[in-house]
């Protein structure tokens, strides 16, 4: 079995190395990790650190595609998507406020054959979570209420960048967003798939500061509630 990693990346020089190294050593046992990094134009080492990573580690399964200019978060991954050969697909952030190690937790619903698509929840379990923006968790809270209000799920952390699918569930949905509405459109999604098994696990959360080099604002806030509206009332 093979795990595929979407690794979307743009301006991350100061984390890619580091979460990089974190991705080869998880221990995921008879399962092996397909790496896939999407360079998103960055204009800064982004590239070029990865490219040295590959060199050096021509062990691993790891490949880099790179956007000819910034096209966003939905678009690199979804070409990740078409791109990665993994019977189970996970989305990775490249600034280390997700947890690698965490992989095992996330794929065994789908490993123990119980669930087809999982979630890691940050507002679930007992593992670390960095205390930041009281608004910011608001907005994530809100952003999620509504998506559930429309797909009728009981999610407790829609906006989670830990997202983990059968390939056979991901490969049969059109991704149309660029950005971060891709989050609640394949929620939207999914929730119209007859049957489908859907899972939540708790997960930890190191999140950075805006000066820290977070980049999600009110703007894509704004974009995720067209989002949630849009792709719940398309049939």
């Amino acid at each position: 079995m093979i795990l595929s990693i979407i690794i979307p990346a743009f301006n991350e020089e100061k984390t890619i190395l580091k979460l990089l190294y974190k991705v080869i050593s998880v221990d995921l046992g008879n399962i092996t990790k397909e790496i896939i990094i999407i360079n998103d134009c960055s204009k800064d080492k982004t590239k070029e650190i990865v490219l040295d990573f590959i060199k050096n580690n021509k062990n691993q399964d790891i490949k880099i595609i790179s956007n000819n200019k910034n096209k966003g978060k939905g678009f690199s991954l979804n070409h990740g998507i078409k791109k990665a050969k993994g019977d189970i697909i996970i989305f990775q952030d490249a600034d280390l406020e997700y947890d690698p190690e965490e992989y095992k937790i996330l794929i065994k619903p789908i490993v123990d054959g119980f669930a087809d698509v999982v979630y890691g929840s940050r507002f679930q379990g007992s593992k670390p979570h960095r205390i930041l923006f009281f608004w910011h968790t608001i907005g994530n809270k809100f952003l999620t209420f509504i998506s559930n209000v429309f797909t009728n799920l009981n999610l407790t952390d829609m906006e989670t960048c830990y997202k983990v699918f059968k390939r056979e569930i991901i490969s049969q949905i059109e991704i149309t967003e660029n950005r971060f509405g891709i989050e609640p459109e394949i929620t939207a999604k999914i929730s119209k798939i007859k049957n489908l098994r859907l899972y939540e696990v708790g997960i930890s959360y190191y999140g950075r500061t805006y000066k820290e080099g977070k980049k999600i604002g009110w703007k894509d806030g704004v974009r995720a509630i067209y989002a949630i509206i849009k792709f719940n009332l398309i049939k």
